[in-house]
């Protein structure tokens, strides 16, 4: 570890993974009794570099409940039910379709989407399955001067109710079901800026992903064109980390300064994945305006 990151975290062992985000923590075990110093130490690495992982780790399910608990307030999924017997755990089984395999920041189509995700490795594949993570704060800093003001003008429509095909091959019958009647199951809309202030850092992110529906005040057409740019400038490889799991890895990410995405490249091999999510706020815009909800949104039931 450089001297200048031994500086900002005493107490932790980190080692870059790539270069504009991802650090892998080593020396720690998320199941012990973490004093209160490393895990703000923890906390100020993942603010540093967007995503950090850990290796042979051990947590179960309460396990990963509870560390999640010293970073912030659990907050399940809003459609999705958690896993029987804990408090907001999602499990993600490939088996059943959730593949994630598209960019997405978690749960934008309310107004305060998640802060900080937790995701956990259950069962792996032989091979295959690793995750991206972009980096969106370093996305924005790269756009030329006249998109950056654009940019922070510009408000977005987000739904549950999106484009789940998309540009994925790989979409079953029981995935593309299981999204129907469980995912979209009650609609959930939200309006965000394109362009946040991330409350503990400072820095502009932009807010992007595949629950955006549409730029508000264009058309569809005009907003594809138009986002497609801004999802380029986030997710070009030199943004990116590519993390290649291992049973007992743990993955935490900032999900105000982040997409992310699973690789779908592993057949019909098992894949399963935990995660537990902690509370965010709505998202400020430049000019100081807060995400809402968007009116429109109702139960399908209705």
């Amino acid at each position: 570890m450089s001297a200048v990151l031994q500086s900002l975290h005493p107490n932790l062992d980190i080692r870059r993974v790539a270069g504009r985000i991802g650090a892998e923590i080593r020396g720690v075990a998320l199941s012990g009794d973490l004093d209160a110093g490393t895990v703000a130490a923890i906390r100020q690495a993942l603010l540093t570099h967007k995503v950090v992982f850990f290796r042979d780790q051990s947590l179960d399910e309460s396990g990963q409940e509870a560390f999640g608990r010293r970073l912030g307030e659990l907050v399940p999924h809003p459609t999705v039910p958690s896993l029987p017997g804990t408090a907001g755990i999602l499990d993600l089984d490939a088996s059943r379709g959730e593949r994630a395999s598209s960019w997405h920041t978690d749960v934008t189509f309310v107004p305060a989407y998640p802060a900080i995700s937790i995701l956990r490795a259950v069962t792996l594949p032989a091979y295959g399955g690793d995750t991206l993570w972009a980096n969106t704060a370093a996305a924005y800093t790269d756009l030329p001067e006249p998109l950056r003001a654009l940019a922070d003008r510009l408000w977005a429509l987000h739904s549950n109710v999106y484009d789940y095909v998309g540009g994925r091959g790989n979409v079953t019958e029981a995935g593309r079901r299981r999204h129907d009647e469980v995912f979209t199951r009650t609609v959930h809309e939200a309006e965000h800026p394109l362009v946040h202030v991330h409350p503990e850092t400072g820095e502009r992110s932009l807010i992007v992903g595949h629950f955006i529906q549409r730029i508000l005040g264009l058309t569809t057409s005009d907003s594809q064109h138009l986002l497609a740019i801004f999802h380029d400038h986030a997710t070009r490889p030199e943004n990116t980390v590519r993390w290649s799991w291992r049973l007992g890895d743990v993955a935490i990410w900032d999900n105000r300064a982040t997409v992310h995405r699973a690789v779908d490249d592993y057949g019909d091999q098992p894949r399963v994945v935990r995660r537990v999510t902690l509370e965010g706020a709505p998202a400020a815009s430049v000019d100081g305006r807060r995400s809402r909800p968007r009116e429109a949104a109702a139960s399908k039931a209705a």
